[in-house]
């Protein structure tokens, strides 16, 4: 079974994720906690994705 269509969907949410904090982080007024959070969740799909993508 490959895992192919996986790695895509997390590819797409990691790249939503990078729309977010670039959004975020030009706002007036950013909120910090938001972006931690953001890049939090960005780190840990690039993580899976890298997983995924060496087994």
């Amino acid at each position: 079974m490959t895992m192919q269509p996986r790695i895509n969907e997390l590819k797409r949410r990691h790249a939503s994720l990078d729309e977010a904090i670039n959004g975020e982080a030009h706002r007036p007024a950013p909120d910090q906690a938001a972006l931690a959070e953001l890049k939090k969740q960005k780190l840990k799909l690039k993580e899976e994705i890298s997983v995924m993508e060496n087994t």
